[in-house]
């Protein structure tokens, strides 16, 4: 069973979902990635969410740039986590699409990484099946360790 659906908004987005995409299968956690747009093809958007509550899916990840909305469309029908990943585009390189991810009207919450935060929005993913999962926590935890690892070998090569 796919626990994560990852939508995004247009194939232009494809190329910086690969590290949400890349953190996914290195935890092992099966997903999903997909193309489908809150405004062009809301009929899609609306079947691909309904299917996946339905087969028990745990998390979805929405990437969109410019204004587009479609993590708080996505979080309007799916009563589980949604993680808005706002991409770069644009005149306004991607602020128009954090703004519009992290404004949502009371009751409908989207967690919200950075613009062009793919990476985290895996790890985000990754830490909220972890709450019931000990094998991805310890994957997590170990995962941690690495990056505190990497940062003392280059502030060694410093000295």
């Amino acid at each position: 069973m796919k626990k994560i659906l990852v939508i995004v908004g247009s194939d232009s987005d494809l190329p910086k979902m690969d590290e949400a995409t890349k953190i996914l299968k290195g935890f092992g956690v099966e997903y999903e990635l997909t193309i489908s747009s809150a405004h062009r093809s809301p009929d899609r958007t609306e079947k691909l969410v309904d299917e996946f509550r339905k087969q028990g899916g745990k998390v979805i990840i929405c990437a969109a740039g410019m204004a587009a909305h479609l993590a708080g469309v996505v979080a309007a029908q799916f009563p589980l986590p949604v993680i808005g990943a706002p991409m770069e585009s644009g005149v306004l390189h991607g602020v128009d699409a954090l703004l519009s991810t992290m404004q949502m009207p009371p009751g409908i919450p989207v967690a919200t990484v950075a613009i062009n935060g793919a990476r985290n929005a895996g790890i985000l993913a990754v830490q909220i099946l972890a709450v019931s999962d000990k094998n991805l926590e310890r994957k997590l935890q170990e995962y941690k360790k690495k990056l505190a690892v990497g940062i003392e070998e280059k502030a060694k090569k410093m000295k």
